[in-house]
């Protein structure tokens, strides 16, 4: 039997190692149109700072070794059609050559592309004018290249979201002055205000000159360098134009399902236009199954939705590649748990906030509070927020954000939170985990069991007519 893999990152790559891990008798291939195969696209702002000394450490995996597992790679090649009813992919590879390759089973991992927002002049712009939208580890070279050739002073970052946030930091670490332009009124729209303001906080206090409410209108070229001109909203209303001149731009506001391929092999499509698939990884397409950026994503909590994470996309491919073999496997489940460093703050969340639970039908409630990441005698204790959301109805654990410091194993305390989550735990049984304890790393009571029992007693402390909703 042969498998066939079209996309070498995260769901690709899986879903081959899954296979190879099964059986090894069966053939496996990935084709990629790059040749890069397996390797962080999420550490690219690290290798922008300077932290990643060198760009082969991005991969997961190095070519040889994915290799000497028996898997094959066909890297800048580009699957261009698939024949559903013949089993069979044609393909074009760098210099323009088609190929037609069979296979038995294939697995769709075509990704995400970057979306380019209704920017004037953009579509105009690019690398060699210091333009860039950052997704791949070629837009990775280009953007070091800007840095090392230019010498730019000054960088506009637009687009406040993870990649956003962790560019303002990697581009600050590297002397430039940055500017970091948001279409909505915060930094982080995943996270409540209330916790998104202390990430700015850190970003300002780095030299990050933050413009939230701002929309950017038009990038055009400046002389030897580049314009931005934006929109920014004012308190009452109105908007003021404001210019910012840079030395290079990054666009990074989100991505959008690669899907033409799929599409047009007649797989159906989803949420926000992703390839539609059931927890099995599995199109509706006969002997064709999918998985990463380029699919719905199946949430524990709110059913069918897209939420483009690594993390789902590995998982995701595990299960593709296991169900292609013939195996029963099924996706649990993603509750969009993310972590972001942002200087010395982290920020995370998981599972759902209270709008989000409202609109999947939940009677959500959610608390705010406030503890030392460990004892505050001894010293460097630092101060964790926690908002947490359960549901009323039920008392289940919905959704937990979190900020702390850098030190404050903000990562560890959302990986706690997911756990309850996708087990189902109540907010009380949240109380009632058995936590480890010491002085230098902790509490008796953590910072989640905290915000748990603030919850359980806003609860008891509101009328009976507020609680039934």
């Amino acid at each position: 039997m042969h498998l066939l893999a079209i996309g070498g990152s995260d769901g690709g790559i899986s879903a081959a190692l899954r296979a190879r891990e099964l059986d090894d008798a069966v053939e496996v291939t990935v084709m990629l149109d790059d040749e890069f195969p397996n390797f962080s696209i999420c550490g690219i702002p690290y290798l922008v700072s300077g932290e990643v000394a060198d760009w082969r450490q991005l991969a997961h995996r190095r070519r040889e070794a994915i290799e000497a597992l028996g898997i094959s790679l066909l890297t800048s090649t580009t699957a261009r059609s698939i024949d559903v009813a013949a089993h069979r992919v044609r393909a074009t590879d760098a210099h323009g050559v088609e190929r037609v390759i069979a296979y038995d089973r294939l697995v769709i991992a075509t990704g995400a592309t970057p979306v380019r927002p209704p920017i004037d002049g953009l579509d105009g712009l690019g690398a060699a004018d210091g333009v860039h939208l950052v997704h791949t580890m070629g837009d990775a070279f280009e953007v070091l290249a800007t840095l090392e050739q230019r010498r730019p002073e000054r960088a506009v970052i637009v687009g406040a979201g993870y990649i956003g946030l962790e560019m303002a930091e990697a581009l600050t670490r590297r002397g430039l002055a940055v500017s970091l332009v948001e279409a909505l009124p915060q930094v982080l729209a995943t996270l409540d205000p209330e916790l998104a303001d202390p990430v700015t906080t850190s970003l300002v206090g780095h030299g990050v000159d933050v413009r939230t409410a701002t929309t950017v209108t038009e990038v055009a070229r400046d002389g030897d360098g580049l314009v931005v001109r934006a929109r920014a909203r004012l308190d009452d209303g109105a908007a003021t134009p404001v210019e910012i001149r840079a030395g290079i731009v990054l666009v990074v506001t989100g991505v959008t399902p690669d899907t033409e391929l799929a599409r047009a092999a007649g797989a159906t499509t989803g949420a926000r236009g992703a390839i539609r698939v059931d927890q099995g990884m599995a199109t509706g397409l006969p002997d064709v199954f999918a998985a990463g950026d380029c699919v719905v994503t199946h949430h524990v909590l709110l059913g069918e939705t897209y939420l483009p994470l690594g993390t789902t996309a590995h998982k995701q491919g595990r299960v593709a590649g296991e169900n292609a073999l013939g195996g029963d496997r099924r996706f649990a489940g993603s509750l969009g748990t993310q972590v972001v460093r942002v200087f010395d703050a982290v920020a995370a969340r998981t599972g759902v906030r209270d709008r989000e639970a409202r609109e999947a039908g939940f009677d959500p409630r959610t608390v705010g509070a406030s503890g030392d990441d460990h004892k505050a005698y001894y010293p460097g204790a630092t101060t964790v927020d926690v908002r947490l959301t359960g549901d009323d109805a039920s008392g289940r654990l919905l959704g937990v954000q979190l900020v702390g410091s850098v030190a404050s194993a903000v990562h560890k305390r959302v990986d706690t939170a997911a756990t309850a989550v996708l087990a189902g735990l109540t907010v009380d049984r949240v109380s009632d985990l058995d936590l480890a304890y010491t002085p230098p790393l902790g509490s008796p009571w953590d910072v989640l069991q905290v915000a748990a029992q603030r919850w359980l007693a806003d609860g008891r402390a509101r009328p009976a007519r507020d609680v039934a909703g």
